[in-house]
């Protein structure tokens, strides 16, 4: 089983094309997808899935995420969320905010943070009083 790991928080790595990893990658920098990943991903930086690029996991770490490939798995990030025209995910997804573009395939769940308008309820006194709402739904 490989194992690839990120050095310094502002270096970027990258999976090519061509590559296959099957293992755990874990680390502090940014990644960059563009091949194929089979196992567990934790990084303190960014994840790009790339278009054409699989990551395929039971969980997916990341600060923010760019999907314009395909997840298959459970992605928990510290910060927003991205999903591309073209891209394809399967799994339950949580981040500070979820961006899904037209185009893009989502099957599972979302779980992000957010206030509620006046019309639902929320008002600006209660937002800063009372914890932020949270969002679960299928698309």
């Amino acid at each position: 089983m490989a194992a690839v790991r990120t050095t310094t928080r502002n270096e970027e790595a990258r999976i090519g094309g061509g590559a296959r990893v099957h293992g755990r990658i874990h680390g502090d920098g940014d990644l960059i997808v563009e091949g194929r990943v089979e196992g567990d991903v934790a990084l303190r930086g960014n994840l790009t899935i790339a278009a054409g690029a699989s990551v395929s996991s039971e969980i997916v770490e990341a600060h923010a995420v760019t999907i314009a490939g395909s997840l298959e798995g459970e992605l928990n990030a510290s910060g927003p969320v991205r999903l591309a025209t073209g891209a394809r995910v399967r799994g339950n997804l949580r981040g500070s905010a979820i961006a899904i573009d037209d185009g893009a395939r989502f099957t599972g769940r979302l779980d992000c943070e957010f206030d509620l308008p006046p019309e639902l309820g929320g008002d600006a006194r209660a937002a800063r009083a009372e914890p932020r709402g949270r969002a679960s739904s299928r698309r």
